[in-house]
């Protein structure tokens, strides 16, 4: 079986349901709440777990209760937590979330010791021994650790695979060690300076991304898709149309999936079909980790 690593965040998120999203200065009354495990990291680890990766996961966790429910969880999805850190400085990271009634959300995270996993907390020895054939990383952790562990990665072999969110500025260096970049189009505007209105906008992005050294390009567009830009394919693969419930970690559960179908040989544009797919059934569900699905509902 291939091996992934996901190098990221771990989040406890905090979810109310409201009719709709309050504007600034309103207060609003909500109504069911729900505590989940969530964080971009955390999320992408538990998807590609269900759908049959074999994933070791990399964060930093507070000494709190959060932390130690959070590393509990992910053992029992079989993930393996041997490099997980504990911050004695820093509390665990919370994301307060808010999702109305067309499952459009509104996210405030308070990074806590996700924001203090740095580069000495990455053990060498998981890209020396070559046993993980790929590395997906996000950007809720420090972008100096992200760099150095795309690098690290890369040149041992291991394809790096990058979604850029929450969107930042990212270096040259960082990008031409990295095999597959997979922006929505707020990120990939965010990062090519683009603006992006229809599929030919898209593709110029996709092309400006590769000129700066990124080796695939993959811009996810909601329900309508995404767009795949590499080697031997580039064009628009549609989504699964479904009616949202919550989009929370829906672009989680995509990557976490894309990983997968990845290291499983499949080409670029059929990996994007079963991510799809995956994608589809976690908006038809509540909450972030809970709403990934097993591979035999792909199937």
């Amino acid at each position: 079986m291939s091996r992934i690593i996901v190098i990221g965040s771990s989040n406890t998120d905090m979810v109310i349901k409201t009719e709709k999203l309050p504007a600034p200065g309103e207060t609003i009354l909500g109504g069911i709440f729900l505590m989940n495990p969530g964080g971009k990291g955390a999320n992408q680890a538990v998807a590609a777990a269900r759908l049959g990766g074999k994933v070791t996961f990399i964060t930093k966790r507070g000494n709190d209760l959060f932390g130690n429910q959070a590393v509990g969880l992910l053992m029992r999805e079989g993930i393996d937590t041997q490099y997980i850190v504990k911050d004695i400085e820093f509390p665990s990271g919370v994301a307060l979330i808010t999702v109305d009634s067309a499952g459009e959300n509104s996210i405030v995270v308070a990074p806590g010791s996700n924001g203090n996993l740095l580069e000495e907390d990455i053990p060498a020895e998981i890209f020396e021994t070559c046993k993980f054939e790929i590395l997906l990383l996000q950007l809720e952790i420090p972008i100096n650790t992200v760099e150095y562990s795309a690098v690290t990665a890369s040149e041992h072999g291991i394809k790096v695979i990058l979604n850029p969110a929450p969107a930042c500025k990212l270096s040259d260096n960082l990008l031409k060690h990295t095999w597959l970049i997979t922006p929505n189009e707020t990120e990939a505007e965010a990062i090519t300076g683009m603006t992006i209105t229809d599929i030919p906008s898209v593709e110029r992005a996709s092309a400006l991304l590769q000129e700066r050294g990124v080796k695939n390009v993959i811009i996810t567009l909601g329900q309508t898709g995404a767009f795949v830009k590499s080697e031997n394919y580039t064009g628009l693969i549609p989504g699964v149309k479904v009616n949202p419930v919550d989009t929370t970690a829906a672009g989680d559960v995509f990557n976490g999936a894309l990983a997968v179908a990845i290291s499983e040989g499949n080409a670029l544009n059929d990996a994007v079909i079963f991510a799809n797919k995956a994608a589809s059934i976690s908006v038809t569900r509540m909450g972030a980790q809970a709403s990934a699905p097993y591979r035999n509902e792909i199937k």
